[in-house]
């Protein structure tokens, strides 16, 4: 899911796509889950974003694993802060983002057959992203981007995600996942004026967690995802997207015990784009489960709104 930026060009007001902010921030499988329209997209380099943001997650949430839990009922509301930048990259356009998320989970679930209560906040995992479009999106000044119009454009990206989350390993559901992940994508994204289409796939790989609930050892084989995304821009330059994301693969091994958790999931959503001014705009996010083999059966909604600047603006 991205906000976006409003540029002048040629007179007309244009929306550019630039940083995945509206997620789950407390599974393993969060990455994989995020429904991220218009993400491989051009911006004038030197351009800054500072963006806040709201996400609330209800329903039956997992950690990911293969653990005593049923029945679970929680409730995420996280506040994100997030900064980007359009950057140079070898005369390609790209850029580099941070989310830093802090949230509250509360609810109730079965444990080993047991009704628990689980309350906390803090800090969730960060994330930092270096991203570049190698075709179709060259690195232009303000000035020459006023000229550009997009075809098609081709990218990568890779995200790193930092264990300094809340984290306690006497408890199955935590903020933080006290491992490090790392996430790399391709993703292509073609206009048709007024429709754009869009579609990544990507994979995550995860380090072990060497102090995972009960003194364990934790190891997670890599999550597969793809995803689509299409978008209408409507009169004003208000947009709307429908995406639909697939994931597999994820299973665990907890002291060396395969555990049958392979995922199988898919989510949809809708996300609404509003430009206020050229400095600000909003977008409004809803998404839900549509096959759920292993947990995350939850509905998410949330809002962002951007601040942008730089770059002559």
């Amino acid at each position: 899911m991205s906000s976006v930026a409003t540029v002048r060009r040629g007179g007309h007001v244009t929306q550019r796509a630039f940083l995945g902010l509206l997620v789950v921030l407390f599974t393993p499988m969060a990455n994989a889950q995020e429904l991220e329209p218009r993400a491989y997209t051009n911006l004038p380099i030197g351009l800054n974003f500072l963006a806040v943001g709201f996400a609330q997650s209800r329903g039956s949430l997992s950690t990911g694993h293969s653990v005593p839990i049923e029945d679970a009922e929680l409730t995420i509301n996280t506040g994100l802060l997030a900064y980007a930048r359009a950057l140079n990259l070898w005369g390609n356009s790209g850029k580099f983002d941070v989310i830093l998320p802090y949230s509250r989970l509360s609810g109730s679930a079965m444990v080993a057959g047991q009704p628990r209560e689980r309350e906390v906040s803090g800090y969730g995992d960060a994330r930092l992203r270096w991203s570049i479009n190698f075709y179709g999106a060259p690195a232009l000044s303000m000035r020459d981007y006023r000229l550009y119009e997009q075809d098609l454009v081709v990218g990568a990206s890779v995200q790193i995600t930092v264990p300094m989350g809340q984290y306690d390993p006497d408890r199955l559901i935590n903020l933080g996942s006290n491992r490090w992940s790392m996430r790399t994508e391709m993703g292509f994204s073609k206009r048709f004026s007024p429709f754009t289409f869009d579609m990544t796939v990507g994979a995550i790989v995860f380090t072990h967690n060497d102090d995972y609930y009960g003194g364990n050892h934790l190891e997670q084989a890599p999550i597969y995802s793809a995803q689509a995304n299409l978008s209408y821009e409507f009169p004003g330059h208000v947009w709307a997207a429908l995406g639909y994301t697939y994931y597999t693969g994820g299973r665990t091994t907890i002291d060396g015990v395969r555990k049958d958790d392979e995922l199988g999931n898919s989510r949809v959503g809708l996300t609404v784009s509003v430009p206020i001014d050229r400095h600000y705009s909003i977008k409004l996010n809803a998404s839900t489960g549509v096959v759920t083999r292993i947990g995350t059966g939850f509905d998410v909604v949330g809002f962002v709104v951007q601040y942008r600047w730089g770059a002559g603006l």
